[in-house]
């Protein structure tokens, strides 16, 4: 029975791919912040998700890993992450740390951590990214900044690790239906509170854009089982890819955005976001 660890496994995509992977016969464990938030996870699978608190920030959790998970491990998942939203301006430089000690830090951390045991087992490294690890949206400029380094780090990664046939790949979805788009509106309000009056008078007009955004991105939004199943092939193809889109419109979104010059890029984005022409 192959085994893997999946991080952010609380609900979303984790959950998801936790749930999927246990259905199709893997010993999961699932690293979750609090393990309350585990317990639909062992009840939905009858008992085949393994939970265990797992905070990709607290040294002390990731150094348990040593003892609570088994000597043999096939995969990591590493799926934990936030969004911080704001203009870059206003962001206060504690949270833009805080979104990398998550998305980015604590990524690395866990993979160090297991990488002997993938060493031995020729196993597997998956990142959860995102669309917005190629095209910066306005707004979310820290986030943005988060997944782009992870693109960077995965693909390094990937070449370190090829010698001992530990394969990495990264997952892109676009809008998946999570707490992350259905709590926009409440994140960009809160976000919205930290602003000095300055800043929110300097950027009212993105603020009202991206109100208006967030109602289009949560109808667009597709459920987490696509991304699941993108997990699933990153763990098991006989060689999987370094990247996975998930789905027909982000990977069309990722063609365009390749092929189109900044520019008309640069002015698709804005409009999309709501970002004026005028202050």
């Amino acid at each position: 029975m192959p085994t893997v660890l999946m991080t952010g496994a609380g609900r979303g995509i984790g959950a998801a791919a936790a749930l999927r992977l246990a259905a199709a016969g893997w010993d999961v464990h699932a690293g979750v912040r609090r393990e309350q938030d585990g317990a639909p996870l062992v009840e939905q699978s009858r008992g085949r998700v393994r939970v265990l608190r797992l905070d990709v920030t607290s040294a002390e959790d990731i150094a348990a890993l040593d003892e609570r998970l088994p000597a043999s491990l096939d995969g990591v998942v590493n799926n934990a992450g936030i969004a911080v939203g704001g203009p870059v301006e206003g962001l206060a430089l504690d949270d833009i740390r805080r979104q990398f000690e998550v998305n980015l830090i604590g990524q690395v951390a866990v993979t160090q951590a297991m990488l002997p045991r993938l060493r031995a087992s020729r196993g597997r490294v998956v990142f959860v990214s995102s669309l917005s690890g190629r095209v910066a949206t306005p707004m979310l400029g820290a986030y943005c900044a988060s997944k782009f380094a992870l693109e960077g780090l995965a693909d390094t990664l990937r070449l370190e690790l090829r010698p001992w046939r530990v394969r990495v790949s990264l997952i892109e979805p676009a809008q998946t239906d999570t707490d992350m788009w259905r709590g926009a509106d409440a994140a960009l309000e809160e976000a919205i509170a930290t602003l000095t009056p300055e800043h929110r008078a300097l950027y009212a007009k993105h603020i009202d854009g991206m109100r208006t955004m967030i109602p289009r991105v949560q109808r667009a939004a597709r459920p987490p089982e696509g991304v699941a199943a993108a997990i699933q092939r990153a763990l098991t193809d006989r060689r999987p890819r370094a990247r996975y889109v998930v789905g027909s419109g982000p990977r069309a979104q990722a063609a365009l955005s390749r092929l189109t010059p900044t520019p008309l890029l640069d002015a698709a984005l804005r409009k999309v976001a709501g970002v004026p022409r005028q202050p």
